[in-house]
């Protein structure tokens, strides 16, 4: 089975997903880790296309996340590569060649899966699709947190890294047409994992 996590930047799906899978014994993909991993790779090879470099890239996600057998676990979540990994995930190119590694990873077992076109893209046929949401200043608070950034910069950042997601031919600020639409403002980490546990188990009744 499945879960696919799909949301804007600072909707809460790490946590979420990392949560859902500890919850259900599912094993946790984090799809933005390797677009991450791709900016980096991409930053270090100037001149090189970045598509070229996610076909040629071994990425490997998990609790740590390698790329080319290092571990880039801390390196890929700097401010600087944060905002690479939109500019890339923006290459179609680059999107088709980690779609591709995502889908064969998914082809077996049981996963959450979280990113920002899982359950459009990734995986359109994933048992249960959910899309959170948060409010803007919400998204901002909780990025400046996990950054040690003022929120005033962060929600500056965002708006325009929304604005760049929203007219790059991306799915990611839309949800998927059966995904289950869950605003994480003001809501608990628990409260959000028992809604999509909920989900989880109403799928496997079904199967």
């Amino acid at each position: 089975m499945v879960i696919a996590i799909d949301g804007p930047a600072g909707a809460g799906k790490s946590t979420v997903a990392r949560a859902v899978a500890e919850r259900l014994g599912f094993t946790y993909l984090d799809t933005g880790a390797m677009y991450r991993a791709v900016a980096l790779a991409a930053a270090q090879r100037p001149g090189e296309e970045p598509a070229r470099v996610a076909e040629q890239a071994d990425i490997t996600v998990g609790n740590r996340v390698t790329l080319d057998g290092r571990d880039v676990t801390d390196a890929i979540r700097g401010a600087d590569v944060s905002a690479g990994a939109s500019r890339v995930a923006a290459d179609p190119g680059v999107r088709r060649a980690l779609v591709a590694k995502q889908q064969a990873i998914l082809r077996e077992g049981d996963w959450v899966a979280e990113g920002r076109d899982i359950g459009s893209v990734v995986a359109p046929d994933a048992a249960v699709k959910v899309f959170l949401t948060a409010s803007a200043d919400e998204r901002a608070r909780r990025r400046a947190a996990e950054l040690g950034l003022a929120p005033d910069q962060v929600l500056r950042e965002q708006h325009a890294r929304d604005r760049r997601d929203a007219t790059a031919d991306r799915t990611v600020l839309e949800p998927a047409p059966d995904a289950v639409p869950v605003d994480t403002t003001g809501l608990s980490l628990e409260d959000v994992v028992a809604q999509i546990e909920m989900l989880a188990v109403e799928a496997q009744e079904l199967r």
